[in-house]
C-alpha cells in the first residue's frame, strides 16, 4: 500500500491522489468523484505516509493503524463515521488502539482517520505486503557462484599444478645421462693402458 501519493488537503474533505506537480502547486484527483483540480502551493497538503497517531509512550504510523483495522474487520469497513456518535467513535478507537493518547488525539482526528480508511477500502487500496529492506534486497540480488563454475576453476588450477611438477622432475635425469658417458670413457682408458698389450 503506497500512502506517499495519497493526500489529505486542508479545507477539503476526503482523500486525493497526487497526479503531477506544477509551477505554483500540484494537480490532484479526488477519490470520491475522480475529478482533478489544482491545489496552490500555499495550501496545506499532508501525505498519509507522514501521519502518525500519538500513544502514551510513542507514535504509531497511520498505515500500521490501518493494518490493525484491516485485520480486525477481516478486510471490511471500519465504523461508519457518518452515523456513529462521539461515544461510538471513542469506543471503536479504544478497540483498535487502546494505548492512544486521549489528550492529544481528538474526536475530529479519530473521525478523519476512520473516514480515510473507508475511502481506501472502497477503492481496494488496502494491500499490506511485507516491505523488503534495502540491505536484504541487495543481498538477494547477488547471485551465488554456481557449483559447476567453482569446480571448473579448481580443476583448471589443479591441472596447471600437475603439469608444472613433471617438468621439474624430467630436468634431473638429463644431468645424470650426460655425466655417465664421461665417467665410462675415463675408466676404460685407465684400465687398459697402451703398453699392456706389448710383450
Amino acid at each position: 500500500m503506497n500512502l506517499k501519493e495519497t493526500l489529505a488537503i486542508s479545507g477539503h474533505s476526503g482523500l486525493f491522489k497526487f497526479v503531477s506537480e506544477g509551477r505554483n502547486g500540484i494537480v490532484v484527483e479526488s477519490f470520491a468523484d475522480k475529478k482533478r483540480s489544482f491545489v496552490p502551493a500555499t495550501t496545506k497538503v499532508s501525505s498519509l505516509e507522514d501521519i502518525a497517531v500519538y500513544t502514551s509512550d510513542k507514535e504509531i504510523a497511520l498505515k500500521d493503524v490501518f493494518k490493525t483495522i484491516f485485520d480486525k474487520e477481516s478486510g471490511g469497513k471500519a465504523v461508519d463515521t457518518k452515523t456513529a456518535s462521539v461515544d461510538d467513535l471513542k469506543k471503536y478507537m479504544e478497540k483498535i488502539l487502546p494505548e492512544y493518547d486521549r489528550e492529544r488525539v481528538y474526536v475530529s482526528d479519530i473521525k478523519k482517520m476512520f473516514s480515510w480508511y473507508n475511502i481506501l477500502q472502497e477503492n481496494n487500496l488496502l494491500t499490506f505486503e511485507e516491505e523488503v529492506k534495502p540491505e536484504e534486497q541487495a543481498a538477494g540480488d547477488q547471485k551465488p557462484e554456481k557449483p559447476d563454475a567453482a569446480e571448473a576453476k579448481n580443476k583448471k588450477t589443479k591441472e596447471v599444478v600437475t603439469k608444472e611438477k613433471p617438468a621439474k622432475e624430467k630436468s634431473k635425469p638429463k644431468e645424470k645421462k650426460t655425466a655417465q658417458p664421461v665417467k665410462q670413457t675415463v675408466s676404460k682408458n685407465a684400465g687398459k693402458p697402451k703398453s699392456f698389450d706389448g710383450k
